[in-house]
């Protein structure tokens, strides 16, 4: 039995979710919601909202213990990009890539 939550267009690059996601990946998922606790980079808000949700699917959609889950899966693809322009010199133009993320985090039950 599993249980995966979703997150999509997510505003954070998925290079830095991914960065987060490594950290909790095989984790146990309280070590994993500490790890992130303390973890001082912007996308452990969004990766930790996303593990709560998973583990609270867990509980109630497929009657799971809490305390004996792990993150099996995790992964953030990218999501469309929010394309803007920000004018230079000499009337020029850049383009600035607001990247967007799809989050996702499936959870499983440690086996005894």
């Amino acid at each position: 039995m599993e249980a995966t939550a979703k997150a999509t267009y997510v505003r954070i690059s998925p290079r830095k979710v991914q960065i987060v996601l490594d950290l909790i990946r095989n984790q146990p998922a309280d070590k994993a919601l500490a790890i992130l606790q303390y973890t001082p980079k912007a996308a452990c808000e969004p990766v930790k909202k996303v593990l709560k949700s998973a583990m609270a699917n867990a509980e109630n959609n497929n009657n799971m213990d809490t305390s004996r889950l792990f993150v099996s899966y995790c992964n953030a693809t990218p999501g469309p990009i929010l394309k803007r322009v920000q004018p230079r010199a000499q009337g020029r133009a850049y383009r600035i890539n607001k990247r967007t993320s799809h989050i996702t985090i499936t959870v499983k039950e440690m086996e005894d």
